[in-house]
C-alpha cells in the first residue's frame, strides 16, 4: 500500500488492517474479522 491509497483510506474514514499476509492462514482470519495486526483509522 502505499501513500496515495493510505490517504484515501483516511479521507473516507476506511479502516486499514495491517498484517503479515505471508504467515498461513493470516488472510482468512482478517477477512473473518479476527484482528491480527494493527488497526490504522481516523478514530
Amino acid at each position: 500500500m502505499d501513500l496515495t491509497a493510505m490517504t484515501m483510506c483516511m479521507e473516507h474514514n476506511l479502516p486499514v488492517e495491517v498484517f503479515d499476509f505471508r504467515t498461513a492462514g493470516n488472510v482468512k482470519r482478517a477477512v473473518l474479522g479476527e484482528r491480527i495486526g494493527t488497526l490504522v483509522s481516523n478514530g
